[in-house]
């Protein structure tokens, strides 16, 4: 089992944090797997397409979602760190800033965790870290807790496949 102190939420951070009830490796390959990746990534209503995914250090993610009006939003990610099966760090940016107007979301960098608890179940925690305290208050109006909770539905629900 690995120990790991709790995160503590900030001004430039965002602690979102999920007891999935699946081994870890298991987890870890639901976002290292494009093919499991897509099938759950995003909030309720959005379908996800993983155009790229190099799962390394150094690497990179494409994926685009997709809402309920049709409306894809690609987003592409910078890989940072993988540590498999313990931990990815990556940072996000629109691929096309365009597509969101006047209010494009801030790049931040997100890092998840996964702990095994011993009994055959996963935490997960995400800590978005942002560049500026009004990024991070952009990012909540934007509903990514909400989102980002549904999506973490999506998993569970996935998972119960699996």
């Amino acid at each position: 089992m690995t120990s790991a102190a709790a995160p503590i939420e900030d001004s430039k951070s965002l602690v979102i944090t999920r007891t999935l009830n699946a081994p870890r490796a298991l987890i870890w390959k639901m976002f290292s797997d494009p093919y499991h990746l897509a099938q759950w990534w995003g909030p309720k209503g959005f379908t996800n397409r993983v155009e790229k995914l190099d799962f390394r250090t150094g690497g990179s993610w494409l994926h685009v979602m997709i809402g309920p009006d049709g409306r894809e939003l690609p987003t592409d990610n910078v890989i940072l760190e993988v540590k498999e099966p313990e931990r990815i760090v990556y940072r996000n940016a629109p691929a096309d800033p365009k597509l969101f107007g006047d209010n494009p979301p801030p790049a931040f960098t997100k890092t998840l965790t996964f702990v095994d608890d011993g009994h055959g179940r996963t935490l997960l925690k995400l800590v978005c870290t942002f560049d500026t305290e009004e990024h991070k208050e952009r990012i909540a109006r934007r509903g990514f807790v909400l989102g980002t909770n549904e999506s973490f539905d999506k998993l569970e629900d996935y998972l119960r496949t699996k």
